[in-house]
Order: structure tokens, then C-alpha cells, then sequence
């Protein structure tokens, strides 16, 4: 998956017109739930986040920071876990799951430093490590993620979508 622009890294209020992901431009403008909601990769995502009862959290005035997984990194979960998780008794794990996937605040690539710990909105942490201009995270159960397009501004935050699903600890 490929940014068809070369994602920004000048800050809040980018006047660029966005990164297109998942077939769709992802543009400034709009909030992190309606760009999302546009990409052909991340339909998953967008079921899991109205499942876990997270829309007007994330359509709200943040900012956040979402590091969003695509439909690819979804299906590499063991078998049936996706499909147990959008079960609504199981609407507490999957809000858990889903907010270690968000950290307050606006950060661009360019503001994850190597070695740098993020506190995630719910509550556990992730580790940065940078190779170059590539970053990779590492959830609580040692698992990692690489950040695959960058810099997707929204109006309330920034996107960096990822190639696996982060999983906290408890």
C-alpha cells in the first residue's frame, strides 16, 4: 500500500490535499472517522470502532493520534479472534484493543524518536524505533507494527496506518 502523495510533515493546519489510502484521499479537512471510513483498506477497522461504541469519541475534537491497522492486519489475527471480537458481549475488549491503537495528542512521523515511549489512551504503552525514515512500534506482548503511509492529517488529529494489529498486555 502506497501514498500516490508524498505524505506532509510541516505541522498542524497542512493545506496539502491529502494522502490517498485505500483508494480514497484522505483529506485535512475531514475528521479521523470519516477519512477512515473512506479507504477501501480499513473497512474492518471502521465495523470494529462502531462495534466497540468509539465513533463520537474519535469524531470529537481530540487531537489524536490513531495508528490505524488495515483489513490485511485484521485478517492476520488467529483464527475466529475477529469475529469473536465484534461480538457485542465482547465490546470491552474490543474498546480496549481499538484505544491502544490511539495516543492524545497530534504526532506526526517526524515527532516518534527512537526509543521513545507513547502512552496510549488506554493506559498502556508502546515503544518507537526508527530505522531511517521507517517506524515500527512494539505493543505489550512484544508484537510489532510498521507504520506504512505516514502522516494522514485530519482535522482532529494525525493517522499513520499499520500492518498488524498492536494488542496491550492485559
Amino acid at each position: 500500500m502506497k501514498a500516490t502523495t508524498k505524505p506532509r510533515e510541516d505541522g498542524p493546519g497542512m493545506s496539502g490535499k491529502g494522502v490517498m489510502v485505500g483508494g480514497a484521499l484522505m483529506r485535512p479537512d475531514k475528521d479521523i472517522v470519516d477519512n477512515a471510513a473512506g479507504s477501501k483498506e480499513h473497512t474492518t477497522l471502521v465495523a470494529a470502532v462502531k462495534a466497540a461504541n468509539l465513533v463520537t469519541t474519535l469524531k470529537s475534537a481530540g487531537p489524536f493520534t490513531v495508528f490505524a491497522p488495515t483489513d490485511a492486519a485484521f485478517n492476520k489475527l488467529p483464527g475466529g479472534a475477529l469475529n469473536n471480537l465484534l461480538q457485542p458481549d465482547m465490546q470491552p475488549m474490543l474498546a480496549k484493543i481499538l484505544t491502544y491503537h490511539v495516543v492524545a495528542g497530534r504526532l506526526l512521523a517526524s515527532d516518534l524518536k527512537d526509543g521513545q515511549t507513547l502512552t496510549t489512551v488506554e493506559g498502556e504503552t508502546l515503544q518507537v524505533e526508527r530505522k531511517g525514515n521507517m517506524v515500527m512500534l512494539t505493543d505489550a506482548k512484544g508484537g510489532t507494527a510498521n507504520v506504512t503511509i505516514p502522516n494522514v492529517v485530519s482535522s482532529n488529529g494525525v493517522t499513520h496506518v499499520i500492518d498488524t494489529v498492536l494488542m496491550p498486555a492485559k
